[in-house]
């Protein structure tokens, strides 16, 4: 074999690798969702009966509908207002001339280096003196906190890659800051702020310590939802995968539609001819 068939073999084997590992986890949970329970535990793989049984009972002996709704809601609004306000910080910080700007940067990197439990406290003592435990608005403003953060530090680079030429003919023929990011940058910076969008989506809608500590009781998002499935002396593994499986499906469906946009702009980056 050649040195280069030696790369295509190595290349392969750990592609398979990595999609293997990855992917196992999510296949076993679907797997397991059609299972019987006596099924689960004695860990065939292929059993002689399947049941939809599990996913039965996952939307009656809980609301999971409306734990996904609730999880949408939050996650939609908290993706658009992270996109909305990271986009234009991210332009400031990128475009204006002004002191301490890397300081700014390394502020705002830390706040999303702080584990969410030490700061857990004072967030929820701001959220209840609003008025905003156990509503959608409270998980609302707190998560786009957080993803505000990743918004603004994968955004300033990607601006940095668009020339200040674009901006600087665009000043000549009378436009201002504002005309400048609405009709230049943002359209340049579309495909990246997809790709932060979806990652702010993901994040959100994995966040489970604020969803339990600030909405415990009337906006259960579908991570604490999962937990509700539980009782004292007995876990419902079965109905658990099934929920899980359910509850991934419209991060799968994201990814789906929108992944030649992602990819198009990873590989075009920022500059457009």
């Amino acid at each position: 074999m050649t040195h280069r068939s030696w790369d295509k073999l190595l290349f392969y084997l750990f592609a398979l690798f990595f999609v293997v590992t990855i992917g196992f986890p999510f296949f076993w949970q679907v797997l397991n969702s059609f299972k019987l329970e006596r099924a689960i535990f004695s860990l065939e793989w292929f059993p002689d009966n399947y049941t939809l049984a599990n996913y039965h009972k996952a939307f009656t002996t809980r609301p999971l509908l409306e734990y996904m709704y609730n999880s949408i809601v939050v996650s939609v609004f908290a993706t658009i207002c992270s996109m909305l306000m990271g986009s234009m910080a991210a332009y400031a910080l990128a475009r204006t001339k002004i002191r301490g700007k890397g300081l700014i940067l390394i502020v705002v990197l830390s706040v999303s280096l702080l584990p969410p439990i030490v700061i857990v406290n004072p967030i929820y003592a701001i959220i209840r003196s609003m008025g905003l435990l156990n509503t959608h608005a409270g998980l609302i403003l707190v998560n786009t906190l957080f993803t505000l953060t990743v918004t603004i530090w994968f955004l300033v680079p990607y601006l940095h890659t668009i020339p200040d030429e674009l901006e600087e003919a665009a000043e000549i023929d009378g436009a201002g800051p504002w005309m400048c990011y609405t009709r230049i940058i943002i359209p340049l910076i579309v495909p990246g702020v997809f790709t932060v969008g979806i990652l702010a989506f993901i994040q959100v809608w994995n966040e489970y310590l604020f969803a339990l500590v600030m909405n415990p009781v009337r906006v259960r998002l579908v991570t604490v939802g999962l937990k509700m499935y539980e009782s004292d002396n007995y876990i419902p593994w079965g109905t658990i995968m099934a929920a899980s499986t359910v509850i991934v499906i419209p991060l799968i469906t994201l990814v789906l539609l929108l992944q030649k946009r992602i990819i198009g702009g990873l590989m075009s980056g920022g500059l457009k001819e």
